[in-house]
Parts: C-alpha cells; structure tokens; sequence
C-alpha cells in the first residue's frame, strides 16, 4: 500500500480526526491511477476488501470534496484559510511508483479543501533513514508525515510496527509516535493468538479502527507488473513484492 504516514506529536494538523477524514476524501485515487497507467488500485485501507483482516469500517474512503471541506470547516479551516502540514518524500525509490508525481496530484487535491502541503524531497535512503528516527529527530526537520510504501504480507509488517506504543521510534517505525491503548490491546492479542482464523478476527479489528480513525493518508496498492520472457515456464506469481523462483526454469 502506498500511503502518507502521519504524526501524532502535538504540533501535527494530524492529530485531527477531522483533518485526517478531510484528506482521505479529497484525494481523486482514480485520477492515480490514470497517473500510473492503470497499474494501480484505489486504496479503500490499509489493506483491499476481500482481505480477512479488512474488518467493517464504517469509514469509506473516496472522492467527496464537499464532504471534505465541511469536516474542514469543522475545524476552522477553508481554501481561503488553510492548515499547513510538512511532508517528508522521496525523488524516487523502491516500492514508490512515480513518488514525485503522485505527491503534487494530492497536494493540488488537499490545497481544494484546505489542506496546504509543503514537500521536504530527500533521496530514498535518506527517506527511510528520517522513517527509522521518527517525527521527533532533527533529521525529520519538522516533518509532520513521512510519505513509504508499505508491505501488507504479514500482521507484524501491516499493522504492529507503526501502531504499538513501545515501537515508537527508534525501538521501531512508528514514525508518528502514534498511541492508544486499546489498539495496543488488539495488536497484543494479535501475537499471543495462535489459531489463525481467532487472529484474524483481532486483526479486522484493528483494521476497522484503524480506518474509521484515519490514522493514515491511503492513495493506492501498487499491483507489481511483471513482464516475462516467453521462454520463462513455472513462475507462480503471488500477491506480494517478494516472489519464489524455486519452481522456474528456461526453455529453449
């Protein structure tokens, strides 16, 4: 999924569930993916319905600029008087599709309902490297959102590392100092259930929460287009940045 990351320190805009809300109805997803040739998905979450983790949020993310500028108001905001937030991004990088372009479609779309996004464009490693120091660091520069792409292939890599209290940067990549404890609860019983289907009950769970807070800025899942040569036999593509070869082999 690629998403903007927010902080929850007390000089975020973010820490506005109705700021949050705003954004996620603002972004034109579909515009997007244009922007990337059809290789996309409109992100609904932080994971794609159909996913046993989606849960029931009664949040939906879509396209609603009205919408978007009454939650705005809500909070004192407008075009003509907006909030300013500071977004750290990359040039480039694994995993960021066309980062620079997709960055200024949702700036042009924040700055419709009140939202005006300032960029602190830095080369990809240094990008993980403020995402691994947190909100906090200098190196953040005040930094009030951190724009990386994240895998979603396991519980600990889509939700636990950028929700749990004691991962708080530097112990982790909760980037934004994000905490709740019952969030923490549902992650903790997350880990301790070992049957798979009880767990990914929890799981629903804390992806529904997670959605009807908008705890993150969710654009698009990136589909991984692969090309192959015709003489490439016994690949098994999985839904998933990392792929086996062990079954792939080279025919004349």
């Amino acid at each position: 999924v690629w998403p903007w990351h927010f902080s929850s320190l007390e000089d975020s805009p973010w820490r506005d569930i109705n700021i949050r809300k705003a954004a996620n109805l603002a972004v034109d997803r579909e515009g997007i993916v244009q922007l990337l040739g059809g290789y996309g998905v409109p992100a609904t979450g932080h994971v794609v319905k159909g996913d046993v983790w989606y849960g029931t949020p009664s949040f939906a993310l879509k396209r609603d600029v009205e919408a978007a500028r009454k939650l705005m108001a809500e909070s004192g905001f407008s075009p003509d008087n907006p909030v300013t937030v500071k977004m750290a991004i990359s040039a480039s990088g694994s995993g960021q599709m066309l980062p620079l372009q997709m960055n200024e479609y949702i700036q042009q779309n924040l700055a419709e309902v009140g939202i005006k996004v300032e960029f602190d464009v830095v080369e990809w490693q240094a990008l993980l490297d403020i995402w691994r120091a947190g909100a906090k660091s200098p190196q953040a520069k005040g930094a009030q959102g951190i724009n990386v792409s994240y895998t979603t292939q396991d519980p600990y890599s889509a939700f636990t590392r950028f929700m749990r209290t004691d991962l708080h940067a530097p112990n982790g990549v909760n980037y934004g100092f994000y905490s709740d404890p019952e969030m923490d609860e549902l992650l903790k019983q997350a880990q301790l259930e070992f049957d798979a289907a009880k767990r990914d009950e929890v799981l629903a769970k804390v992806h529904t929460k997670e959605v009807d807070e908008a705890l993150f800025l969710w654009v698009v899942h990136d589909v991984a287009p692969r090309a192959l040569s015709p003489k490439v036999k016994g690949f098994k593509p999985a839904r998933n940045w990392f792929q086996s070869l062990s079954t792939t082999f080279i025919s004349d």
